[in-house]
């Protein structure tokens, strides 16, 4: 990769994560704000202590103009970081091209940076979860972040490592399987929380953690379609033919980009 390649893919992916971005942002507004009102409405019926205070920041900033922004610029972040990923990845992974790459990429992203710290420590609407413990409920799902990006970055070189003794689908198969052993043993010896007050309906709740998780999928699904789509019209030949001479003969002509 050039310097002109990498610049021109970082590009690419910020304006690929702004569109992802864009879309998981109407998926956040449909199907998450909803239940995020009825999770503040539950807990002001319940709460003895609410002094009707002025808000610093009303919640219909907070549901239009603060989650845009947050998803917007998440979404640009992301696709800057996978697209400098994918110059690194591009080539070094197998046999892959811009689209797979960008594929495999995305779909990694979306199971190590989010299922997998998910299932350990699930996303709560307001009125769940002790306020005592937020910082350590917060400190310990970024902790399982990367602990979850690290541990696929070491099962990777594994079974790059272990490919040439045991075959690239045997190789594959045993990191896989050491990634999931390391996770498994984080999700046994790390704290965990069940802080879901009685009161609460079950079903709002497994409402909100599902709409969380479909605006991730939308994220990474979207961006991994639409920039592998722009990397493999940047970086894939295309081959036509021209017409030359008068006598109409043909040639192929190939254009990159």
């Amino acid at each position: 990769m050039n310097s002109i390649s990498v610049r021109a893919l970082l590009v690419r992916g910020m304006l690929a994560g702004l569109a992802a971005g864009a879309l998981a942002l109407l998926v956040a507004y449909f199907l998450g704000e909803s239940r995020v009102d009825a999770a503040i409405a539950l807990e002001e019926a319940h709460s003895h202590h609410h002094d009707g205070g002025e808000e610093l920041v009303s919640r219909t900033m907070q549901s239009t103009a603060g989650l845009a922004t947050g998803v917007l610029v998440f979404g640009v972040a992301i696709g800057g970081i996978a697209a400098l990923v994918f110059c690194y990845a591009l080539g070094r992974i197998g046999g892959f091209g811009p689209r797979a790459t960008a594929a495999l990429i995305a779909g990694a992203a979306l199971l190590t940076v989010y299922v997998v710290p998910f299932l350990k420590y699930p996303a709560n609407p307001p009125a769940v979860g002790n306020p005592d413990t937020i910082g350590s409920r917060t400190g310990l799902f970024f902790l399982m972040v990367a602990l979850s990006v690290l541990l696929a970055v070491a099962a990777v070189i594994l079974g790059k490592r272990l490919a040439p003794r045991l075959g690239n689908w045997n190789a594959t198969i045993t990191a896989s399987a050491a990634y999931v052993l390391v996770i498994g043993l984080a999700y046994a010896f790390l704290p965990s929380y069940n802080e879901v007050g009685k009161d609460f309906p079950a079903s709002l709740l497994w409402e909100f953690r599902l709409s969380t998780l479909a605006v991730q999928t939308t994220l990474w699904v979207t961006f991994g379609l639409l920039f592998g789509h722009l990397t493999d019209r940047l970086l894939v030949p295309r081959t036509g033919t021209v017409t030359t001479g008068s006598g109409g003969a043909k040639r192929p002509a190939t254009a990159v980009g």
